[in-house]
Formats: structure tokens, sequence, C-alpha cells
């Protein structure tokens, strides 16, 4: 049946004002009405009737067979239904445009569309007639329309093969031009959308790990953008891994469709994707990536002209792949050779700077000896010359377990002056440094900062024949590594440290040396006047005795028989103190030059000490003192020479006794400690200035000055304890304070059994 037909089967209708509804008219029987019936339902062009509501909507009143065979569905279940019911929502948005502008304009319209039908998309030229009722108010709207999709397919056909042969040489001359490739990536997917009429095109980069990257996107939604995403489809992992170079597609018509997997419709929902077409992007025969097309909101069948557009697409951008590494391998050949080429004239230029350096450095050394004038110059020159943030020098102790900066010089604040480090608990860092080797690293400056921090530190070890003296150490505020020039200048300049050290350290051991025979010698000459001061004081006594003794001879050579026994008196004391000075001053001579190994007795202090405490009741308390002795209940043995433990327990006693008031007391003290056995001598009513603590054990020192005559005594007994102490292995110190004094003797717990 023709247009003309359908427009007279139209017209009869608008007559009678019959209704159609599924092949029944529902009015008067008439000859007329019966030919309507007849044609609309045999004509072979497709009508529809739609009903115009009250409030403006549409719903479908039915279909003629004709368009039930071609879009698939039956009058039946189309009755009542709105264009949404059965249409995409673009479609029901297209097709509702349409009928209003027929009732709108209340004539006969004629358009063109492509909807989709069970996922099918068709072409169809329509007509729209308006039907009036008595009130000339529009109530339906009859359709006629004709599947024009063959037509169109041929039409779209030479059109996209127009536009892909447009493409693909736009394509082919920007890679000729050389445009960098994102560009060509990014123009390409946007030629390749306009022409497909598609969603969205996207260019995915495919990682080693399997993972991937959108690295160029076309869309008609930019508020929901893939590009610069990662993402990691799984089913299209496993189709493309073993990739080797043959024509692997994927296409999905209908996300929704049977055959499609659970995984691949999940993602590809997930992505706002209903239908996926994807091919291979090779490069050197391997995977390198995909390219996508996709639509979002409706199922689309993929044209074989599609597919073989994208195929040949993404050989294109293969070789842009290609020709772009290679100009990226040319560009970074060039580069390197402008690099190398900056770097060894940087490199001419430093090592013109390090000679100079080096040569004021040895020159600052020369004229400079002192080890702080050097490390100051040292520094300073380092940083200035390499643009450190700090640059400090750490020197050991003598067995190499705790390290101290010397000297720092810095950019701004210092922040490592006076820093102590023990190595062990530093070994990654301090082991190749104690073995003569430097130590380079990156570090992340700890605490909080606005922006993260990250430093470069660079230590060389300052050595030489004798041993390791320390390191110099190099912060610099970037990433940036230390080159093995400016190792080898630090490591240079390092050596020459050494050899400051070393100058520094000999002048020190000199004058050391010097002064110590200076001060031995000032010791010897005050000794030599001491001694000499206590050896004439008894003989003037001894003299002034004699000649008063002749003096009492007579001239009749009788004699006063009244002061002899106290002239005699005088005579035996001041004899027996000469001896005792002798022997005193020999004793303390031969414990200086020439101790012998002590007789080591193990004795028990608790049973050994009372009775030498006992033997000083009388003098105490004739002195008006309190003697008192505490002794530990559990004291280890002590190995000992006793008659060196007696004498220097007597003389601490005798010098104790000499200088404590009448009416205070003497404490004498056994207790083992930690780590030693300790004897302490105390007493109360005396307290010694810290002047004197430091020289109470000096021969001939007297912490009185008042009365040297009032106690007996050579002036070597405290010099002689402290020599017998440390000849028995033991230590003495004297703690005075708040009129208590106390002398402290320890023995380590490894001269006890």
């Amino acid at each position: 049946m023709n247009m003309n037909s359908v427009e007279f089967s139209v017209e009869l209708a608008q007559e009678s004002h019959a209704r159609l509804i599924f092949g029944t008219v529902v009015d008067d029987n008439s000859s007329a009405e019966q030919l309507l019936l007849s044609m609309y339902d045999s004509v072979q062009t497709s009508i529809f009737v739609v009903d115009v509501l009250e409030n403006g909507d549409f719903c479908y009143v039915g279909l003629n067979p004709t368009h039930e065979r071609w879009i698939g569905i039956r009058s039946q279940d189309l009755r009542g239904k709105k264009p949404e019911d059965i249409l995409t929502p673009v479609d029901a948005i297209k097709v509702r445009q349409h009928y209003t502008d027929c009732v709108r304009l209340g004539k006969t319209i004629a358009y063109e569309q492509c909807l989709q039908f069970q996922g099918v998309p068709t072409w169809w030229s329509t007509t729209l007639t308006p039907l009036r009722d008595a009130n000339s108010r529009v109530y339906r709207i009859i359709g006629t329309s004709s599947n024009i999709t063959p037509n169109k397919q041929i039409a779209q056909a030479k059109e996209i093969q127009a536009e892909r042969e447009q493409l693909l040489a736009t394509v082919a001359q920007r890679i000729h031009d050389g445009f960098d490739l994102d560009v060509i990536f990014q123009q390409t997917a946007q030629d390749l959308r306009q022409c497909l009429n598609c969603d969205r095109i996207l260019i995915y980069q495919i990682s080693t790990s399997g993972n991937g990257v959108v690295t160029a996107e076309a869309t008609v939604t930019p508020d929901i953008s893939l590009l610069g995403k990662h993402f990691r489809d799984p089913c299209l992992h496993h189709q493309y891994q073993e990739h080797r170079g043959r024509c692997c597609h994927q296409i999905v018509t209908d996300i929704y469709a049977d055959g499609v997997k659970a995984c691949q419709r999940d993602f590809l929902h997930s992505m706002q994707v209903r239908a996926h077409l994807v091919v291979p992007i090779l490069f050197r025969q391997k995977l390198w990536g995909l390219l996508i097309a996709q639509y979002c909101h409706e199922p689309h069948q993929w044209q074989q002209i599609e597919i073989d557009l994208l195929q040949q697409i993404a050989t294109q951008l293969g070789i842009a792949i290609q020709q772009g590494e290679l100009q990226q391998q040319i560009k970074q050949l060039k580069n390197q050779l402008e690099l190398q080429k900056r770097e060894h004239q940087t490199q001419s230029q430093q090592t013109k700077n390090f000679q100079a350096l080096v040569l004021r450095i040895t020159e600052q050394i020369r004229d400079h000896p002192q080890e702080q004038q050097v490390f100051a110059y040292v520094t300073q020159e380092l940083a200035k010359l390499l643009q450190l943030e700090s640059c400090y020098i750490e020197l050991y102790n003598s067995d190499c377990s705790v390290t101290s900066v010397v000297y720092e010089y810095a950019a701004t604040q210092p922040t490592y002056q006076g820093l102590t480090r023990k190595p062990q608990d530093l070994s990654e860092i301090y082991q190749p440094l104690l073995q003569k080797q430097h130590f380079q690293s990156v570090e992340i400056v700890p605490g909080w900062h606005p922006k993260l921090l990250v430093i470069t530190q660079l230590a060389c070890p300052i050595y030489d024949e004798q041993g390791i003296l320390g390191n110099i150490w190099l912060i610099k505020p970037t990433q940036q590594m230390f080159d093995q020039l400016e190792m080898d200048l630090v490591q240079i300049l390092a050596h020459e440290c050494a050899i400051a050290i070393r100058q520094t350290r000999l002048n020190a051991s000199k004058q050391a040396k010097i002064k110590k025979l200076e001060n031995r010698e000032r010791l010897t000459q005050e000794f030599l006047k001491n001694l000499s001061h206590e050896l004439q004081t008894p003989i003037t006594s001894i003299s002034l005795a004699a000649q008063t003794l002749e003096s009492l001879f007579l001239p009749n050579d009788t004699l006063d028989t009244e002061i002899v026994p106290q002239l005699l008196q005088i005579l035996h004391k001041e004899c027996s103190r000469e001896s005792r000075l002798i022997n005193d001053l020999l004793t303390l001579i031969h414990l200086e030059v020439e101790p012998e190994p002590p007789t080591l007795i193990t004795i028990d202090l608790q049973t050994w000490l009372p009775p030498i405490i006992a033997s000083f009741l009388d003098l105490t308390s004739c002195q008006g003192q309190q003697l008192k002795l505490n002794i530990a209940t559990t004291l280890t043995p002590l190995a000992t020479d006793i008659t060196e433990l007696e004498r220097i327990l007597t003389e601490l006693l005798s010098y104790v006794c000499k200088y404590t008031p009448s009416g205070e007391s003497i404490t004498v003290s056994a207790q083992t400690t930690a780590d030693s056995l300790q004897l302490s001598i105390s007493n109360s009513g005396l307290e010694i200035s810290a002047h004197d603590q430091i020289r109470i054990f000096e021969p001939f020192y007297h912490i009185s000055k008042n009365d040297p005559w009032k106690y007996s005594g050579t002036g070597l007994e405290m010099a002689l304890v402290k020599k017998m102490v440390r000849h028995l292995g033991g230590s003495i110190l004297v703690e005075s304070a708040t009129g208590h004094t106390t002398f402290i003797i320890k023995f380590p717990k490894a001269t006890t059994m």
C-alpha cells in the first residue's frame, strides 16, 4: 500500500470518528469503517495510534500487524503504555517532542528518526496526523512509519567511510608532522568520537603489572571523566595478557545481554557503560594498550565498518607510539650530549675550584696549626663551594665508642654542635666509616613540616696511618646525591684535617709535657724546700738543746742537773722525729719509683678492725672525743697487705684525731657496695674547704697554719696514705660539708674474696 492510500484511510477515520483500538473499530459498522479496518490490518506500512490525554500526556492505543512485526511488540502489550515504558530514556524524550509538536501545530508533520527496539537501532520515516473531537481538541494521533534502515545504513556507511579515510589521513599527517604523542592521542580520540557519534572514546595504556591508566579521553559527559584514572578490568586482563599480535577484539552490544560475564558487566556498569568495543594497540608486536569506544546510555549494534575503523586507528596509534619512542630516544640522546657537555664544563670548573680550595687549606694548616681554626675554615669553604645547609666535624674518643661534634658551620641555625653519638647504636652508619669508607644517604627530616623536607648526607672518615680520628659531615638540602668528584674532594680535605689534628695534638702533647715537667720541677722545688725546712727544724732544735746543754757546764765543772732531763727529752724527741721523717721519705720514694707487689692476706674486717680502732680509745678519751665503730653484718673478706692497711688506718685516725675538736665524734665504718668494699672515717666539728680538699694529700701540706707545732708529725702522712691505698689497688677521696668531713677508701670487688 502506498502513502496515498494511507492518507485516504486516515481521512475516512476522521470523517467517521472511528476509534481504532488493536484492530477493532468501535462505532457504527458501516462499510467505510470495515474498509478502514481492512486497510489497517493489511497495509505494509506501519501504523500506530497514540491517545492524547486530558493532562497533555500520551499513551499508546495500538499497532497494526506490520508495525508489530517490525518492532517485535504485540499490540495488546503496548496498549495503555507511555513512551518511557517501551523506549530507551533518550528515545522517549525524542518521540514525546514529536507528539507535542503535532498537537501544538494541529497538523500533519513528518520526520526521520533512529529508535532502538529490542536493543536493535532502526531508522524510520514517520508521519503524525492529529485527530480532533467535536470540540476541535486533538485527542488522538495516527502515526505511519516506514523502515528506512537499509538506506540509512548505506548512506551512513558511505559517510563513515569518507570520515574514516579523512580521519586516517589526519592521524597519519599528525604522526608525520611529529606531533607530541599526548596531542596525537587526545585529538585522535576527539575525532574518532565525532566520527562514530558515540558517547566516549578511551586510550588505555597497560602497565607491566596488568593495571592501566586512561591517557586520552573524548566524552560527551565531561563531568564523568575517566582521564588519568587507574583501574584494572579483570576480564580484559586475562584476554589480552598473552596477546601476540592476533586481531583480538571485545565487542559488547549490551552489558545486560546474554553471554556477558558478570565481572565484565559489573565493571562496565561502574563506569556507566552500556555498549563496549575494544581493540588492542600493539607496539613491537606486544600489547601496549587498548582503544575503546563506548555508548553510555543505550545498547549499540556495532557494525563491521566501525570495528575496522577502530582497528585501523589502533594500528596508526601503534605507529605513533613507535615514532614517539624514537623521537624520545633522539631527544634523550641530545639531552644527554648537552648534559655531558655541561657536566664536563661544570666538573672542569669544580676541579679548578677544588684545587684552589685544597691549596688554601694546606696554607691554612701551615700558617695556623690550631685545629679549631682549620675546622672553621674547612667547613665554611666546603659549605660555600657545595652550597650546603650544614657542614660539621666530629671526633672519636680514645676507644671510638663515642663521637662528639667539635665544630659546625651552618647556613642558618647550628643543629649538630655539641652532639654526641655512640657508634655501636648506629652501626649501619659507623661501620663503613670505622673501616675508612665514606657513607652517603638521603633522609627525611624528622618532625612536622608544612612541606616534606629531604636532605642528602655525606660522611667521609678523617684518618691517617696511625688510625681513625673522626668524620667530616656534609648536609645538602636536596635529594641530589654527591658525585664522585665531590666525594674525592671531601676525602682530600679529610686527610688535611687529619694532619691538622695530629699536628695540634702533637703540639698539645709537647706543651702538656713541658707543663708537666715545669709542674714537676715546681713541685720538686717546693718539696725540697719543705723537706729542707722539715729537716732543718729538728736539727735546729737538737743544736739549740746541745748548745744549752753545753752552756750548763759551769766553769767549776759543776752541772745544773735540774734542766738536763728536759734537754735530753728534746734531743730524743727531735731525733725520733728526724728518723720518722727520713723513713717516711724513703717509703714515699720507694712507692713512687719501684713499688713491689703487696703481700696479700685475706682478712675478716669484723675481727681485724676492732683492735686497730681500740688502740685510739685512750687518745680520743683524753681529747674529749667520741670514737665509734660501725661494721656491716655482712662483709666480703678482703685480700690485702695488712701492714700497709694498718698503716693507712692508723695515719688517717691520727690525722682525724688531730683536727677534731673536743666534744665531737669520730666514726669508722665498713660496708659493702655494689662494686666495692668501702672503709670510711668521718668526724664532726671540722669542715675542709674545697681548695684544701684538692691539696690535702700533697706532701707537707697543712690545712691549718696557725700552729704547725701543736701536733707532732712529718707532714708526709697523707701523701703516704694516698700512695699506699693506690698500691693496694684502691682509691681514696675526701668529702666535707656542713661541719662534717669523711675520708672514704674503696677497694674494688676484684681484690675481695
